[in-house]
């Protein structure tokens, strides 16, 4: 009786072991089932609208940047401190207008001696003047009285010699007169160097000194840029095989705004090749009334139908 009771035992413990192994495994089972249902679904991203790509340079479009014939980096003319600021970034700008000062007061005072000296070499100046005339009225009347033999050799020597004398004393004091305008001139343009003027009509776009700053003769003080005519330079392939005329037509269009379309007309054309892209250099002009809001710098494609180039390469 006890071996077939232990013989039971046995049989129904290893059927609860059977049994518990089948519920974990469907309780793994359901577990994954689960996770796998609760896992969201990753949609594919939707294409963006078609309006916000930019577009793709197509064969035949050169880009290139809208310039301007005069832009330029005003160099310091000398060493100096900046007292004043005139300009400042934004502001319009006239041809010869004061942007900046330099201190110059060692100059004026300079001035104000070269004037003084100046003024009294030209009193002497006046004085030799009176002293020649006189010199030269007792000459005349020396020769009359040698002539009515009232007069000795000796006595008119004697006032040829004054006479002459007189005038040279008068054509070094006319010389030192003219010495000191030059100094004048001199002084005046270096006192004129003190001051940074801008060199045409258009507007600060930068501007790299402040008041109490030490500057050196070449550093850069201001950038200054027309705002008009614009151009747009480019390169066209001698392969195109359609070489433009000065006067003829170009069509071009904003990167950021395709839809505008602008208008141009070349100015100039290279007359030589560039040996290392096989092109030459073309040069356009903006026209019509509407693109003042244009400026210089802007991205633009200028499209041109005799081009095979696909880089859409262009020398801005």
């Amino acid at each position: 009786m006890r071996r077939g009771v232990h013989i039971v035992v046995t049989s129904t413990i290893a059927a609860a072991v059977i049994l518990a192994a089948g519920c974990g495994g469907s309780a793994g089972e359901s577990n994954s089932n689960n996770t796998a249902r609760a896992t969201p679904s990753v949609s594919s991203p939707t294409n963006p609208p078609a309006n916000s790509v930019p577009s793709r340079p197509k064969p035949g479009d050169i880009l290139s940047v809208l310039t301007v014939e005069h832009q330029v980096d005003i160099a310091a003319q000398r060493d100096g401190v900046v007292t004043a600021i005139s300009k400042d970034e934004g502001n319009a700008v006239k041809t010869g207008e004061i942007l900046a000062q330099l201190d110059d007061r060692t100059l004026q005072m300079e001035l104000i001696k070269a004037n003084d000296d100046l003024q009294v070499e030209d009193n002497n100046r006046k004085y030799k003047e009176a002293e020649l005339k006189a010199k030269s009225a007792a000459f005349h009347r020396q020769q009359q009285l040698r002539a009515l033999g009232l007069s000795s050799d000796a006595d008119l020597e004697a006032a040829e010699f004054q006479e002459k004398a007189a005038e040279y004393d008068l054509r070094g004091y006319e010389a030192l007169v003219e010495s000191g305008h030059a100094e004048i001139n001199r002084l005046q343009l270096e006192a004129d160097q003190t001051r940074v003027h801008a060199p045409f009509s258009g507007v600060v776009v930068r501007r790299y000194v402040r008041e109490g700053q030490a500057i050196s003769k070449g550093d850069k003080t201001f950038r200054v840029s027309q705002l008009a005519p614009l151009q747009v330079q480019f390169q066209i392939p001698e392969s195109s095989g359609k070489r433009p005329a000065v006067g003829a037509p170009v069509e071009l269009s904003l990167i950021e705004d395709s839809g505008r379309k602008l208008t141009a007309h070349i100015v100039k054309v290279s007359p030589t090749i560039d040996a290392a892209s096989d092109s030459y250099d073309v040069l356009a002009q903006l026209t019509g009334s509407a693109i003042s809001d244009l400026r210089p710098g802007m991205a633009v494609k200028i499209i041109w139908s005799g081009t095979s180039s696909t880089d859409g390469s262009a020398k801005p």
